[in-house]
């Protein structure tokens, strides 16, 4: 926090403009609309961070806004026919779909395209937007929160000011909702500042990969789902892909693996273009092109792993919090609805003048339907990584048909995603073929068409806390997972007798994998200058 500071008074700050940030400000304005409410979003624009397939169940939005479908609707394409297939290496076998993944009543679209929309409305109703300013660093007196300021701009990588020098802004509040998403630097800080996971178990994460394609009318089937297990993974390691028919000729297609995968040679965006070659999945794209790329971490610990919520002067909300339905593959309902509950405790403690704890807001999350959802599939995931594939969507039936989530066990992440590698020494190699240029393609033309942008002369946002053990652990027990799990190329050895890191900030699209799987929890993900990383396009 710079010296002469400029500071500006809130009634609360919002940090992330993601669905549960943009539904808590609505929400609020709706229950006490004399709030002075700030929203601060890292991206350029609303939406340029947000990355789903994505299939959006709407409960949480008739919840917000009943009269949304007459109101210039983002979500216009009705999920129409789902197919769960199992892929081997030539065949795909149709499996019953599973009934949290059944989407009848929901809406295929780009979430992007939503909170664009949603951050409209929240304008209209007062609410102060800020794009392009990331929160850097919390503001905390009297042991509380009392909100954040944002990180300086034009500081160069010696860490001086350079010409175009602009201090941060200290932001104000007397209540602080951190709704930065999976896995985000501030509400890292926070965590382990209230202490808020002790007594919960390890969050556990997914890496996704995603593609948008624009393909020809003859091959669009809008409103059809299609998710697949299996093939190119191997039945220990969890994943698999997500493909969308929607909108004008558009088709989302992506690749999920669990983070608490194995085999350090796996690379999550290869296993991706892997995916795409399969006899069921290439005529997808035939007579396509690609239109933009990109990846991001999410959650999926589900209940077990749902940190406490509420610290003085602010709670979490959202995907900070974790509130994926991992077997549904939803989240954005959960969200929104979490925010939603958030705000109106926040509406309630404004009300009642100098308190500094939301009470209300976890119980009344643990009375709503985001709980009840959450305590029926609690069981699915960690199933998986006990039993494997078929045990693990054996599991995932009993669950979810016979039981409903009554069953009197509950099962229980045992780790963290980091502590899983095998070294490499103890590992297969996986040899992945070239890209073609047509179908697959390689990480550089891919982060090409995410639209990331970094400021070249800033510091690096990405910090090793011991720089010695990127080669004396990363390399020589594993061989350097980072350059494989990354899937935007920023990390690469160099060097064959005297190898050393390079890390090509400037390439990050954001997606905190290195943050979550490096073996030592040596990477440190810190947010760059506002408005850098990736501009994702409407559609994504």
């Amino acid at each position: 926090m710079t010296d002469a500071q400029e500071a500006m008074l809130f009634d609360v700050v919002i940090v992330g403009a993601g669905p549960a940030g943009l539904a808590a400000a609505i929400r609020l304005k709706q229950c006490r609309p004399e709030s002075a409410i700030c929203v601060l979003e890292k991206g350029a624009e609303v939406g340029a961070h947000i990355l789903s397939g994505a299939v959006i169940e709407p409960r949480a939005l008739d919840e917000l806004l009943p009269a949304w479908r007459e109101d210039d609707p983002p979500l216009a394409t009705p999920a129409r026919e789902d197919r769960f297939l199992w892929l081997t290496a030539e065949r795909a076998i149709r499996l019953p779909t599973p009934r949290p993944m059944h989407n009848e009543g929901n809406f295929v679209g780009s979430l992007g395209n939503l909170c664009r929309w949603l951050a409209r409305r929240a304008e209209a109703l007062g609410v102060e937007i800020f794009p392009g300013f990331a929160a850097a660093g919390l503001i905390e007196e009297g042991g509380r929160i009392a909100g954040v300021f944002t990180g300086d701009k034009g500081v160069t990588k010696s860490g001086a000011r350079g010409a175009n020098f602009q201090a941060g802004i200290a932001l104000r509040a007397r209540f602080t909702l951190f709704a930065e998403g999976c896995r985000g630097s501030l509400t890292k800080r926070v965590l382990a500042r209230f202490g808020l996971a002790k007594g919960c178990d390890p969050q556990t994460y997914a890496i996704g990969v995603k593609e948008l394609w624009e393909v020809p009318p003859e091959r669009h089937r809008p409103g059809l789902v299609i998710h697949t297990v299996g093939w190119p993974l191997d039945r220990s390691t969890y994943g698999g892909s997500f493909l969308y028919h929607w909108g004008e000729r558009f088709v989302s297609t992506g690749f999920v693996i669990g983070l608490d995968y194995r085999n350090p040679w796996l690379s999550p965006f290869e296993e991706m273009q892997r995916f795409k070659t399969h006899p069921a999945i290439r005529g997808h794209f035939t007579g396509g092109r690609r239109i933009s790329y990109g990846a991001r971490a999410l959650n999926e610990g589900g209940l077990q792993s749902i940190p406490r919520l509420v610290f003085p002067g602010g709670a979490l909300i959202g995907c900070a919090a974790g509130f994926l339905n991992v077997p549904k593959i939803k989240g954005t309902h959960t969200a929104m609805k979490s925010g939603m509950l958030a705000a109106e405790a926040v509406a309630v403690a404004l009300q009642n003048g100098g308190v500094t704890m939301l009470s209300g807001y976890e119980e009344a999350l643990a009375a709503s339907w985001v709980w009840t959802e959450l305590v029926r599939v609690r069981n699915v995931r960690p199933g998986f990584a006990r039993f494997g594939l078929w045990g693990g969507l054996v599991n995932a039936a009993l669950e979810t048909y016979l039981l409903d989530g009554r069953s009197p066990w509950t099962f229980h992440h045992r780790h963290a995603d980091h502590v899983t590698l095998f070294q490499a020494d103890d590992a297969r190699p996986i040899t992945y073929p070239n890209p073609d240029g047509i179908l697959t393609f390689d990480r550089l033309s891919s982060v090409f068409i995410s639209n990331t942008s970094h400021e070249e002369d800033q510091p690096s946002h990405l910090r090793l806390v011991k720089p010695e053990q990127a080669i004396a652990v990363n390399w020589q027990r594993y061989r350097s997972p980072e350059v494989r799990y990354c899937p935007a190329g920023v990390y690469e050895v160099i060097g064959e007798k005297s190898p050393s890191l390079v890390i090509n900030a400037q390439n990050c699209v954001h997606c905190k994998t290195c943050d979550i799987k490096d073996p030592t929890q040596n990477i440190d993900w810190g947010v760059p200058e506002g408005g850098g990383g990736p501009n994702y396009p409407p559609g994504m």
